[in-house]
Formats: C-alpha cells, sequence, structure tokens
C-alpha cells in the first residue's frame, strides 16, 4: 500500500515555470513506476509521463515532451514533474500515480493521489 499526496500547482503565466511534487507514503517509490496524469474540464485523463521501476527510463506524451521532466528522490521518497514553457492547454488537474510499469495506460496504476490544479494563463 502507498499513498500518494502532490503539491506545487498553482497559477502561471504562459511560459513559466512549476515544479509538482508527489510525496509518497508507505512503500517507496522505488518499487513502484510512477507517472503523472492529467485532467482538464470536460476532457478524459490523460498520460503526461512516466518513469521506470528503475528510474533509468523515462516516456512522456508528444504534446509535453521536451518541456516536461519527471525525476524522483528515493531517499526523500518523492517523485517531481518540472514543468516548462508551460501553455494554456496544459491547464489541468495533474495526478500522480504508481504502477507496476510505466505505460500509457491509466489501467497498469494501482494508486493515485488526489490531485492538483495547474493553471496556466495567456
Amino acid at each position: 500500500q502507498v499513498q500518494l499526496v502532490e503539491s506545487g500547482g498553482g497559477l502561471v503565466q504562459t511560459g513559466g515555470s512549476l515544479r509538482l511534487t508527489c510525496a509518497a507514503s508507505g512503500r517507496t517509490v522505488g518499487n513502484y513506476a510512477m507517472a503523472w496524469f492529467r485532467q482538464a474540464p470536460g476532457k478524459e485523463r490523460e498520460f503526461v509521463g512516466g518513469l521506470s521501476l528503475s528510474g533509468r527510463r523515462s516516456i512522456y506524451a508528444d504534446s509535453v515532451k521536451g518541456r516536461f521532466d519527471i525525476t524522483s528522490d528515493n531517499a526523500k521518497n518523492t517523485v517531481y514533474l518540472q514543468m516548462n514553457s508551460l501553455r494554456s492547454e496544459d491547464t489541468a488537474v495533474y495526478y500522480c500515480a504508481a504502477g507496476r510499469a510505466a505505460t500509457m495506460d491509466e489501467r497498469a496504476y494501482v494508486y493515485w493521489g488526489q490531485g492538483t490544479q495547474v493553471t496556466v494563463s495567456s
């Protein structure tokens, strides 16, 4: 069992940056593949990026590739999502998830956080 709590969301202007934090309790993040998803109003939840169980492989949605970066700090039991060059279309609730494999399919993830709102204003 693992509990995930996201933080770091907020309001930022277009072109700005934010770093989201996912703090885990219970089992360590090193035991799971970790991912970030997001859900905009009126839209389905979508994959943003994932980090393999080893932490050595990351995958990203095409829409964020080159702008977002996922890292982990196993000593702090924390996963981060660094978001740069933010656009209005990045506005969404961002969720942290833990599972057995880094995949774009949300069904692979067992544990989810409650989400943190990111709003990008133009």
